[in-house]
């Protein structure tokens, strides 16, 4: 029995550049997706967000390059909050998955492995 699930993910970009936004997020999505198993045709909604200093291109669109044209996107920008990481992209993914006991990995990468070290895995 399939049940909806909440995948979350982080990562970071060097720069405040288009591509070095999408880019990040396409590697993101992929790796949330792979270590998941999520089936893109089962996802619901997608939300991302970013801190304030990353408005050089919406992370949304990393998923359209993807071919991801019937999710529900959306974005956002993080709270500014003082000493919180810098140019840091966040998602959060919910999907049809697996059963009530299937468990989720959430992906943190780059930079972003420092926000919840308990969650990175070995092989990151």
């Amino acid at each position: 029995m399939e049940t909806v699930k909440a995948f979350r993910g982080a990562t970071t970009v060097d720069a405040n550049t288009r591509e070095a936004i999408l880019a990040a997020t396409r590697e993101l999505l992929t790796e949330m997706i792979a270590r998941n198993k999520i089936d893109p045709r089962r996802v619901i909604s997608v939300f991302f967000t970013a801190t304030p200093d990353l408005n050089a291109a919406f992370p949304a669109e990393a998923a359209r390059q993807l071919g991801y044209n019937d999710w529900a996107l959306l974005d956002s920008v993080e709270m500014a909050v003082p000493g919180s990481l810098p140019r840091c992209i966040r998602v959060l993914i919910h999907a049809y998955h697996g059963g009530p006991g299937q468990e989720v990995q959430h992906v943190y990468l780059r930079e972003a492995k420092t926000l919840r070290p308990d969650r990175v895995a070995a092989r990151d």
